[in-house]
């Protein structure tokens, strides 16, 4: 092998970036690579474009108990759920000083309770993150690795390991650099820490059966980890589970971007109504989903909102709502916090563009849509008439939201389904070692982050990061030790 390193690590997320911090502050000898399949001016994965939440926990015993019951159906195993909720209790200070080390800005504020009847305001104490937001947790930790002797190559996708196939043990990695294929040798180990399958269609469609669902999150997160896993013998779980807690936050897909834009939370005008396939409204439109990631309780269980099962789905609004309320998210997202894509505060530059269909009539509209001219008038006529009474007999919706369309011209934007990650991977020991379809770990191989999380099903805001990080320290500290002892 022409190149020899003491770990080596694949992707440049933030688990990524903490294993390699903390390999260098365990041993600031060691000789640290981080492989990126990205060009430099798109590194940083899915770090980059999330919401940087993270969670500072009240009470270690109720955090885990929390977790519990947000993986109730998917089980953590209790010798990870341990370690996990022990390094999470004291992590808010090793993330302080990476803050203070980049000159950034550590922020806590109040606590986000995503599931209050399931432990939430037993297990969270606070939240907080790196400023600014979009993108200022990942340049943070960008910042602390360019203060260490950590060398990364840019463009420079893992596409195997070199691997004693009878043994299992992993020495190496081959890597697709400069046209050509390197073998790197690993001496305390290789980390995967690569991220998900999010913008691999047909793996989203052959694992979680899913269509039409478009990624916030790295264009470049295909699925590569979870095939170099497979090959080397790990034992995969969490296949379909995705971050949002299960549910698909609302998107916007344009053909001028490969990743969706998300539809903004907060809303000022209220003359506005969702239609499904059939072009009727489907549900409490202003219900605040966001707060559970988009699940919502039927019958005693969280289980998906509507949306990716009625599809195609509009939003339809008037004037008022154009003017006043930015349909765009604006402090997340691939197109937001890399693209650096400003979606205009009234929205007139995406009605210009094509994106938000115009129409001087609600049937003008119908016809531009494709949809049921009469059905789509009379939905909205049933909508104002309710707005008028003050009183939405089918779906609840707060009276305060009820606005009526009469504000012309008329608007339309379809609504996708989105995610920013899947947590497909194989399972691991609290010391991050990857394990084989014995349960046993495989030598010289680590995994990190969201290729993997423990975090599955339900979601709390804040425990994709810091589990990230948790797992990346836990291997950056064990492969350069495994490297220390193996050199003698």
């Amino acid at each position: 092998m022409s190149e020899e390193y003491d770990v080596v690590i694949v992707g440049f997320g933030i688990a990524a970036c903490s294993a390699a911090i903390e390999a260098l502050d365990a041993r600031p000898d060691a000789r640290v690579l981080i492989l990126e399949k990205a060009p430099e001016e798109h590194a940083g994965g899915n770090s980059r474009a999330s919401g940087q939440g993270l969670v500072i926990p009240k009470d270690k015993e109720a955090m885990k108990q929390y977790q519990r019951n947000l993986s109730y159906s998917n089980p953590v195993p209790e010798d990870l759920l341990e370690f996990w909720a022990s390094e999470l209790m004291e992590l808010h200070t090793w993330i302080e000083e990476r803050a203070r080390e980049a000159g950034q800005e550590y922020r806590v504020s109040e606590p986000i309770y995503e599931f209050a009847d399931l432990g939430a305001r037993e297990a969270v104490r606070e939240q907080a993150t790196i400023l600014p937001r979009p993108g200022g947790l990942w340049e943070a930790f960008r910042k602390n690795i360019d203060r260490r002797p950590v060398t990364v190559w840019y463009e420079s996708p893992a596409v195997d390991l070199v691997q004693d196939r009878e043994t299992g043990e992993v020495f190496g990695v081959i890597v697709e650099r400069g046209g050509r294929k390197v073998a790197v040798k690993a001496r305390g180990g290789v980390v995967m820490a690569c991220g998900g399958y999010e913008h691999n269609e047909d793996m989203k469609r052959n694992y979680a059966g899913w269509t039409d669902v478009h990624t916030f999150g790295s264009p470049y997160n295909t699925g590569d980890g979870i095939h170099i896993l497979q090959r080397a013998g790990a034992d995969l779980w969490h296949l379909r589970n995705r971050m949002n807690s299960g549910g698909f936050h609302l998107a916007f897909k344009v053909p001028e971007y490969e990743t969706a834009f998300m539809r903004a939370f907060d809303h000022v005008s209220y003359s506005w109504i969702e239609v499904a396939a059939d072009d009727r409204r489907f549900g409490n439109e202003t219900y605040p989903f966001n707060r559970t990631h988009y699940k919502w309780k039927q019958h005693g269980h969280y289980v998906d909102t509507l949306h990716a099962w009625v599809m195609p789905v509009h939003m339809i609004f008037d004037e008022s709502v154009r003017r006043n309320n930015c349909l765009g998210m604006k402090w997340m997202t691939w197109n937001m916090a890399v693209e650096k894509y400003d979606w205009s505060e009234d929205n007139s530059r995406e009605v210009e563009k094509g994106w938000i269909t115009r129409a001087d009539s609600i049937a003008d509209l119908a016809v531009k849509l494709d949809r049921g001219q009469d059905r789509l008038v009379k939905t909205v006529a049933e909508y104002n008439a309710a707005c008028a009474d003050k009183a939405d007999t089918l779906f609840n919706r707060d009276p305060s939201t009820l606005e009526p369309l009469v504000s012309p011209p008329y608007y339309a934007i379809e609504l996708k389904p989105g995610l920013v990650c899947t947590s497909a991977g194989a399972k691991r020991t609290p010391r991050g070692e990857v394990l084989n379809r014995a349960g046993e770990p495989i030598p010289g191989l680590y995994e990190a982050g969201q290729l993997g999380s423990m975090i599955s099903d339900l979601y709390q805001n804040g425990t994709y990061l810091t589990e990230a990080m948790i797992s990346g320290r836990s291997t950056g500290r064990n492969a350069v030790r495994r490297s220390a002892v193996l050199s003698g």
